[in-house]
C-alpha cells in the first residue's frame, strides 16, 4: 500500500509550492498595464537568488507571457526592460532553466530588442543574451559564428565603431573592444587586412595592440592583444618577420607560459603561440630558443606540483580539474615547434621523460588531450632519425595501434597519418606493426566515408607494399579485395586515386611479384588501367598509370597481357606522341621494357611494335629538344640495332 500513497503526497507538495507562485504569473495577465508592470517588478524581486522560485515560475508558464510582453509594441519601454531583467535572472538558474528559455525561442526576441532606441532596454537584452550564451547547453550556431558572420559584422561597420572604444577611459570597455577584434580577425583575411590600416587618434591599430602588450599592462590585456596580432599575422595581414611579431608578440606569448602565470593564462599563451608559429620555420626556431621554452613546457606536466604556490584551496581545486588542459596545450605547442626542424625535434625528445609523457597522453580519458598527443607524436615522426631511435626504444607503435582501434575520426585522421610514417621502409617499427594486424585495420580505413581516412589508409598500405615480400603483398590484396581496389580507383577524391595508383605500382614491382599478381588479377588490373587512360584525368594520374604499365611490361609472363591487348598498345603509342613530356617519358618506359633484347620473345615483340609504327616515333623522339626523352629514344632504338 505504501507505494500507492507516494504519488498523492508528492502532488500535494507541488501544488502547495506552485500555489504560492501562481499569483505572480496571474498578475502578468491583468488588463491594467500599471499592475502588470508592478507584477513583473515583484516577480524580479522574488526570483533573485531563488532557484526554486525560478523553476516554479517556468513550470507555471511565465516565460511565454514575459516574451509576449517584451515584444508587444504597446508595452512601455520600462515594462519591456523589466521583462528582459526577469528573463535574465531565470537564465542564471540551472541548465534546465536555460533549455526551457531556448525552447520558447527567447533568442530571436532578445535580438529584436537590440533594435530599440532605449539604451537601458538594450543593456537588459544584452545581459540576458550573454547569460544564455555562456551556458554550456546553448548551441553556438544560434548566434553568429564563422566567416560569414564576421563579414556581416564587418560590412555593418563593426571595425570603425569598435576602434574608438580602445581609447576609452574604462578598462572594461577597452578589453571588450580588444576581444571583439580578436574574434573578428580570426582566420579572416578581409577583416585583418582592414585592421592593419585603421587609425585611432592618429595611431595605427597594430601599434595600439603592441602598446597593450607591454609588461606593465594587465595580463588579460597582454594576452588578448597578442591574440589580435597573431590572428592578423596568420591571416596574412602582418608579415611573420615583422618586428611586432618577432620582438613583441612572440616573446609576450612565451612569457605567458611561465609557471608564475595562472593555469588558464598558461593554456591560452601556449595554444596561441602554437597557432602563431605553426606554418613558419623561422618563428619555430626563434620560439625554441626564447626563455628556455622547451624546458618550460615540461612543467606543464608536473602541475600542480607538491611545492605549488597555490594557497587558495578553491583555486587548487579548480586547477586540479583543469590540469589536463595544460597537458593538451603543451602537446599542441611541442607539435608546432617540431613541425620542421630536426634539431628542435631532438631537443623536445631529449626533454625529461618526454616520450613517456606522450605515450601516456595517448590513453588519457580526455579526447582533446589524446588528439594533441597524437598530433605531437605525428610532428616528431617526420624525423627519420627519431623513427629509428626514440620511436623504436619506446615502442610507440603499440599505443598508436591501440588508439587506431577505437577513436573519433579527428584522432583517427592524425593517428593514421602518423602510421604512414611508421610504415616507411627504413622504420624499424614496420615489422611489428605488420604482425599486429595492421593490414586489416588499414583496409578498413579505405572504406571510410571520410576522404582523409581513405587517403591515409591507402597511403599507409602503399608504404607497406614498398619493397615488401610477396607474402605481405598477397595479404594486402586479399584483405583489400579487388572490388575495393577498383572502387578506390574510381574514387571522386584525387588524393585517394593517386595513392591507390601508388599502391598498385608498389605491388607490381620485382619480376616474380609482377608475374604472380598479374597471373591472378591481370584481367581486372588491365581493365582498370584502360579506364583511367581513357578517362578525364590530369597529367599526374595518367603518368602514374603509364608507370604501372611499365612495371607490368617488366614482368616475364606479365608482358603478354600488354602485347595481346591492341587497345593498350595503341594507347601507349598515343602517349608517346603526347604534348606533355612526362607522359611521353612514361610511355617510353613501357616500350623499352617490352623490346629489351636480352629477354625471351623480344624479337617477336619488336616486330609487332615496328609494324605499329613505334620505330618511326622513336626516330622522331631521338630529335627531341628534351635531353631525357632524346636519350631514352636513342637507347630504345639501339635495342632494334643490336
Amino acid at each position: 500500500m505504501a507505494c500507492l500513497l507516494e504519488t498523492p503526497i508528492r502532488m500535494s507538495v507541488l501544488s502547495e509550492v506552485t500555489a504560492s507562485s501562481r499569483h505572480y504569473v496571474d498578475r502578468l495577465f491583468d488588463p491594467d498595464p500599471q499592475k502588470v508592470l508592478q507584477g513583473v517588478i515583484d516577480m524580479k524581486n522574488a526570483v533573485i537568488g531563488n532557484n526554486k522560485q525560478k523553476a516554479n515560475l517556468i513550470v507555471l508558464g511565465a516565460v511565454p507571457r514575459l516574451l509576449y510582453l517584451l515584444q508587444q509594441e504597446t508595452s512601455s519601454t520600462e515594462l519591456k526592460t523589466e521583462c528582459a531583467v526577469v528573463l535574465g535572472s531565470l537564465a542564471m538558474g540551472t541548465e534546465n532553466n536555460v533549455k526551457s528559455l531556448l525552447d520558447c525561442h527567447i533568442i530571436p526576441a532578445l535580438l529584436q530588442g537590440l533594435l530599440s532606441p532605449d539604451l537601458k532596454f538594450i543593456e537588459a537584452c544584452l545581459r540576458c543574451l550573454r547569460t544564455i550564451f555562456t551556458s554550456p547547453v546553448t548551441p553556438e550556431e544560434l548566434l553568429y559564428t564563422g566567416p560569414d558572420h564576421q563579414t556581416i559584422l564587418f560590412n555593418h561597420g563593426a571595425v570603425q565603431n569598435i576602434a574608438h572604444l580602445l581609447t576609452s577611459l574604462s578598462y572594461k570597455v577597452r578589453m571588450q573592444a580588444l576581444k571583439c577584434f580578436s574574434v573578428l580577425a580570426f582566420e579572416n583575411p578581409q577583416v585583418s587586412m582592414t585592421l592593419v590600416n585603421v587609425l585611432v587618434d592618429g595611431e595605427l591599430l597594430p601599434q595600439i595592440f603592441v602598446k597593450m602588450l607591454q609588461r606593465d599592462k594587465p595580463i588579460e590585456m597582454q594576452l588578448t592583444s597578442a591574440k589580435c596580432l597573431t590572428y592578423m599575422c596568420r591571416a596574412g595581414a602582418i608579415r611573420t618577420d615583422d618586428n611586432c611579431i618577432v620582438l613583441k608578440t612572440l616573446p609576450c606569448l612565451v612569457r605567458m607560459c611561465s609557471k608564475e602565470r595562472l593555469l588558464e593564462e598558461r593554456v591560452e599563451g601556449a595554444e596561441t603561440l602554437a597557432y602563431l608559429i605553426e606554418p613558419d620555420v623561422e618563428l619555430q626556431r626563434i620560439a625554441s630558443i626564447t626563455d628556455h621554452l622547451i624546458a618550460m613546457l615540461a612543467d606543464y606536466f608536473k602541475y600542480p606540483s607538491s611545492v605549488s604556490a597555490i594557497t587558495d584551496i578553491k583555486r587548487l581545486d579548480h586547477d586540479l580539474k583543469h590540469a589536463h588542459e595544460l597537458r593538451q596545450a603543451a602537446f599542441k605547442l611541442y607539435a608546432s615547434l617540431g613541425a620542421n626542424d630536426e634539431d628542435i625535434r631532438k631537443k623536445i625528445i631529449e626533454t625529461e621523460n618526454m616520450m613517456d609523457r606522450i605515450v601516456t597522453g595517448l590513453s588519457e580519458s580526455s579526447v582533446k588531450v589524446r588528439l594533441a598527443a597524437v598530433r605531437c607524436l605525428h610532428s616528431l615522426s617526420r624525423s627519420v632519425q627519431q623513427l629509428r631511435t626514440s620511436f623504436q626504444d619506446h615502442a610507440v607503435w603499440k599505443p598508436l595501434m591501440k588508439v587506431l582501434q577505437n577513436a573519433p575520426d579527428e584522432i583517427l585522421v592524425v593517428a593514421s597519418s602518423m602510421l604512414c610514417n611508421l610504415l616507411l621502409e627504413f622504420s624499424p617499427s614496420k615489422e611489428p606493426i605488420l604482425e599486429s594486424g595492421a593490414v586489416e585495420l588499414l583496409c578498413g580505413l579505405t572504406q571510410s566515408e571520410n576522404p582523409a581516412l581513405r587517403v591515409n589508409g591507402i597511403w599507409a598500405l602503399m608504404n607497406m607494399a614498398f619493397q615488401a615480400e610477396q607474402k605481405i603483398k598477397a595479404d594486402i590484396l586479399r584483405s583489400l579485395s579487388t572490388e575495393q581496389l577498383f572502387r578506390l580507383l574510381s574514387d571522386s577524391d584525387l588524393n585517394v586515386l593517386m595513392k591507390t595508383l601508388g599502391l598498385l605500382r608498389n605491388l607490381l614491382s620485382t619480376r616474380p611479384h609482377i608475374d604472380k599478381i598479374m597471373s591472378t588479377h591481370g584481367k581486372q588490373i588491365m581493365q582498370a588501367v584502360t579506364l583511367i587512360l581513357e578517362g578525364e584525368h590530369n597529367i599526374e594520374v595518367k603518368e602514374q598509370t603509364l608507370c604501372i604499365l611499365a612495371n607490368i611490361a617488366d614482368g616475364t609472363t606479365a608482358k603478354d597481357l600488354i602485347m595481346t591487348n591492341d587497345d593498350i598498345l595503341q594507347k601507349i603509342k598515343y602517349y608517346m606522341g603526347h604534348s606533355h613530356v612526362k607522359l611521353q617519358l612514361a610511355a617510353m618506359f613501357c616500350i623499352s621494357n617490352l623490346i629489351w633484347n636480352e629477354e625471351e620473345g623480344s624479337q617477336e615483340r619488336q616486330d609487332k611494335l615496328r609494324d605499329m609504327g613505334i620505330v618511326d616515333i622513336l626516330h622522331k623522339l631521338s630529335q627531341s629538344p628534351d635531353s631525357n626523352l632524346c636519350d631514352k629514344a636513342k637507347m630504345a632504338l639501339q635495342q632494334y640495332l643490336a
